[in-house]
C-alpha cells in the first residue's frame, strides 16, 4: 500500500461552508423593508455599503480575533509606577474605529435629521452581528450625550469631541485627543441595581453645584470598558446622589486616581473589558442638579437599554442566518434539511422570533426620531423597557435553539453560534435585569398614565385584522385595570404587551405568512419550545425570506 491510500481518509463532503463575503444588508429583506419604512431609506446606499463590509471574510475574522485574545490588565509598569492599562487586541480597535468612523457612537446627535435614529440603528444592527463586546463602550459614547446635556459647558467643552468620526486609543489626556470615548461607573457591591445603597462619597474641591469640581472616594462593582477617556459616576453628596464626569486624567496631564483592581472574568462579551475600580480622591465635575443624579443619568441608561435591544435582535438574526444557511448546505436521513417538515417549523419559529424583534426595535428608533411628537415620546417610554424586558430574555434560547440546529459543529469555539451562545444571556442583565425592566414599565404608567394610552392607539393600528390579536388586547386592557398585585404580576403584563406590540407590526408591515405565523404560535396554545408551531403556519415562505439571500 502507498503513502498516498494511507493519506487519504475521507473526501470532506456534506460540511456547509462558512457564512461570508456576502451582503449583510442586501441579504436581509425585513430589514431593507424596515429601513424605508421608517425613516431612514435616505441612507440605503450607505448601510448598503456597510453591509457589504460587515459580510466579508476578513472582517467577520476580526469578530473572532477580538474574542480570541481578551483584554490584559497592568496596574503598574515595571519600574512601579500605577497605570491602570488595559490592552486590547488590534481587532477590537479596528471594530471600534470602523464604529466610531460610520457614526454609531454619535450620528443622531451630530447630524439629526429624520431617519438618523433608524439609519443608525440599522448599521448598528449590523455590525453587532460581526461582534457585540466592542459596542458597550459605543452605546455608552452615544447615550452621554443626552446626559451632559444637563449640563451645557461640560457639553460644550466636551461635546465636540465625543461627537468626532475619530477614534483614538492611545493612553494620553483628553486635551490630546480629537476624538473621546465615555463610560458609566454606576454599580456598587452592596447595591446593585438599587443604586440609592451607593457609599461612594463626593466632596467638593471649592465650591459646590452644578459644573463645580469634586473628588470621589469609593468603590465601583462593574466598570465596563475603563479606557474610555471619562465617566459618568454617580457618588453622594450632602444633598443625596449626584452624578459626575470623571476623567482618566486630570487638566494637567497627571493620572487620576481612577485605579483598577481587576478584570471581570466574563462568560460573554470578553472582548470588552469590564472592571471593578476604586476612586481615590478622583478628580470629576458635577452634570446636572446636586441631589437628582439618577434623574440625570437616567437618559444615559434609556439609550444604553435600547441599544441592547438593538445587541439581542441582531444576535437572533445572525443565529438565525446561521441556522437556515446550515441547513441549506447539509443533507440527512435522504434530504436537504431545510426541506424537511420538521426542520422546517424550527427554522420558521427561529425566524419568526428573529423579524418581530428587528421589527419592534426599528419601530422604536422611529420613535426616538420624532421625540417632539407627543405620541411617539409617550410610545418610546413604556416599550423601551418592553423590548428591553422581551427580546433582551428571549435570545439565550433563541441562541441555544440556533447552536442545536447547527449540532455539534455550532458548540466549537470555531463556529460563532458558540460566541452568539455565550453573548446572549448578558444584554437581559446589564442596564436593568428583567424584574427592573417590569418595575419601570409599571412606574411609567404610575407616573404618566397616558404612556397606556399611546401603547393602545400603537397596538390597535392593526384592530380587526387578527382575532387572536383583538382578543389579547381586551384581555390586556382588562388585566392592567386591575391594579391588585400589579408588581406580583408584572412579569405576566410585560409578556403579553410585548407580544401584542410585535404581532400589531407584524400585521401591519410584514408578509401575511410571517404576520399570521406569529399570531397563530404566540398568541394562542402557544407550544413550550421553538419548533412546535400549529398546523397551517406557512414555513416554507417564512424560510425562505429570512434566508441570506446571497
Amino acid at each position: 500500500m502507498t503513502d498516498k491510500f494511507y493519506a487519504n481518509t475521507h473526501q470532506v463532503e456534506n460540511v456547509p461552508p462558512p457564512l461570508e463575503n456576502y451582503n449583510a444588508f442586501a441579504a436581509d429583506v425585513a430589514l431593507k423593508e424596515a429601513l424605508e419604512r421608517e425613516g431612514g431609506g435616505w441612507a440605503s446606499q450607505d448601510v448598503q455599503a456597510f453591509g457589504s463590509l460587515c459580510g466579508s471574510a476578513a472582517y467577520i475574522a476580526l469578530g473572532m480575533q477580538a474574542n480570541a485574545y481578551i483584554p490584559n490588565l497592568s496596574t503598574h509598569d515595571r519600574v512601579g509606577n500605577r497605570v491602570d492599562f488595559v490592552e486590547y487586541h488590534p481587532a477590537y480597535h479596528q471594530l471600534m474605529q470602523t464604529s466610531i468612523e460610520q457614526g454609531l457612537h454619535s450620528s443622531p446627535w451630530s447630524a439629526p435629521q429624520v431617519g438618523a435614529h433608524v439609519a443608525r440603528a440599522a448599521k448598528y444592527y449590523l455590525h453587532t452581528q460581526v461582534e457585540a463586546g466592542h459596542g458597550c463602550p459605543i452605546t455608552m459614547t452615544f447615550a452621554a450625550i443626552p446626559a451632559l446635556r444637563h449640563q451645557p459647558n461640560l457639553l460644550a467643552e466636551y461635546g465636540p469631541r465625543i461627537l468626532a468620526r475619530s477614534y483614538d486609543s492611545r493612553n494620553c489626556p483628553m486635551h490630546d485627543k480629537q476624538g473621546l470615548t465615555i463610560g458609566m461607573a454606576m454599580t456598587e457591591k452592596q447595591g446593585g441595581s438599587d443604586v440609592r445603597l451607593n457609599t461612594t462619597r463626593a466632596f467638593p474641591v471649592g465650591a459646590t453645584g452644578p459644573g463645580e469640581a469634586y473628588e470621589l472616594l469609593g468603590h465601583k462593582w462593574f466598570v465596563s470598558a475603563p479606557m474610555s477617556d471619562a465617566f459618568l459616576v454617580l457618588a453622594q453628596t450632602e444633598q443625596g446622589l449626584s452624578c459626575f464626569f470623571v476623567p482618566r486624567w486630570r487638566p494637567d496631564g497627571s493620572k487620576n486616581p481612577m485605579q483598577i483592581q481587576q478584570l471581570k472574568n466574563k462568560m460573554g462579551n470578553v472582548s470588552n473589558a469590564s472592571s471593578e475600580v476604586e476612586l481615590r480622591g478622583a478628580l470629576g465635575w458635577m452634570v446636572g442638579e446636586e441631589g437628582r443624579g439618577v434623574r440625570t443619568i437616567i437618559e444615559m441608561v434609556a439609550a444604553t437599554r435600547y441599544d441592547c435591544l438593538i445587541g439581542s435582535s441582531a444576535g437572533m438574526r445572525q443565529a438565525t442566518v446561521q441556522a437556515i444557511h446550515h441547513c441549506e448546505h447539509r443533507q440527512a436521513f435522504g434530504a436537504t434539511l431545510v426541506k424537511q417538515p420538521l426542520m422546517q417549523n424550527l427554522l420558521a419559529d427561529l425566524a419568526l422570533e428573529s423579524e418581530a424583534a428587528m421589527v419592534f426595535m426599528m419601530r422604536m428608533a422611529r420613535a426616538m426620531d420624532q421625540q417632539t411628537d407627543e405620541h411617539e415620546k409617550l410610545l418610546a417610554r413604556i416599550a423601551t423597557p418592553i423590548g428591553k424586558y422581551w427580546i433582551c430574555k428571549r435570545a439565550p434560547n433563541h441562541a441555544y435553539e440556533a447552536m442545536e440546529v447547527i449540532g455539534g459543529t455550532g458548540v466549537m469555539e470555531t463556529h460563532i453560534m458558540a460566541r452568539l451562545y455565550r453573548e446572549a444571556p448578558i444584554n437581559a442583565i446589564w442596564e436593568g435585569s428583567g424584574n427592573v425592566q417590569c418595575l419601570d414599565i409599571l412606574r411609567a404608567l404610575e407616573k404618566q398614565p397616558e404612556v397606556l394610552q399611546a401603547y393602545f392607539t400603537e397596538v390597535e393600528k392593526a384592530a380587526g385584522e387578527n382575532a387572536q390579536l383583538d382578543k389579547m388586547v381586551r384581555e390586556l386592557k382588562v388585566a392592567l385595570n386591575d391594579t391588585h398585585e400589579l408588581p406580583y404580576r408584572a412579569r405576566q403584563l410585560a409578556d403579553r404587551l410585548a407580544l401584542a406590540l410585535q404581532a400589531s407590526l407584524l400585521i401591519q408591515y410584514a408578509p401575511n405568512a410571517v404576520a399570521d405565523g406569529f399570531c397563530a404560535s404566540r398568541l394562542g396554545d402557544a407550544s413550550w419550545n421553538y419548533g412546535g408551531m400549529p398546523k397551517g403556519v406557512d414555513c416554507a415562505s417564512i424560510v425562505e425570506r429570512s434566508r441570506a439571500h446571497i
